[in-house]
């Protein structure tokens, strides 16, 4: 008899587009279909809560954070044991490359996995693990937010330097919130590309 099989579904969007929020309202159904649940989060998002995933309406979850360092991933291999039936992981893009095969150990042992997180970076380019396991997943969301310039629908996400759209070649990860970022659709989305094209001209 073939065992038990689980899957992965990936929400993913922007930022403000409602991800945790998501994740959350799939571990409490899950809950109350009695199942037993394990929340993970990224030990670098500590913006409001270390313990806790929050969103930005303030509603809180109790996780276990978890690092990207090797030791990191061997913890959460090993809290992800047989006796956990969901695993939902929120900000799974600063997770390392790692964490798929982990991921995958889950789905094939019947455990039933929810990550949320960025698709894209504010460059507008695709973020972390994020695409691999949109490829393996059962189900993708992609959730939109509103552009914070014009209200229409928005996918990418503008971080903000004084105000200023951000230089191509910051750092990927600057953890922060509306004091640095906002949502914005395709056409109010901007990028400085200057500093980036003169260095490879």
């Amino acid at each position: 008899m073939i065992g038990k099989i689980g899957k992965l579904e990936v929400i993913c969007g922007s930022m403000f587009s409602g991800k945790t929020e998501e994740l959350m309202y799939r571990l409490r159904r899950a809950e109350y279909a009695k199942k037993n649940v394990l929340t993970i989060k990224h030990k670098i998002d500590n913006r409001k809560s270390y313990s806790c995933i929050v969103t930005h309406n303030g509603r809180k979850r109790e996780a276990y954070p978890v690092t990207s360092c090797e030791e990191g991933v061997k913890t959460l291999a090993k809290l992800a044991d047989d006796s956990i039936d969901i695993i939902g992981i929120d900000e799974i893009q600063f997770f390392p490359e790692e964490v798929v095969p982990v991921v995958q150990d889950c789905i094939d042992r019947g455990i039933r996995v929810i990550v949320a997180g960025l698709d894209m970076d504010f460059r507008g380019e695709p973020f972390g693990i994020v695409p691999s396991l949109m490829a393996i997943a059962d189900e993708v969301i992609k959730l939109r937010a509103i552009c914070m310039s014009c209200g229409n629908e928005a996918n990418h996400t503008q971080r903000l330097i004084n105000g200023l759209a951000a230089n191509y070649e910051d750092e990927t990860i600057l953890v922060g919130g509306e004091e640095c970022y906002e949502a914005r659709c395709r056409n109010c989305y901007q990028i400085n590309k200057k500093a980036f094209a003169l260095e490879c001209s």
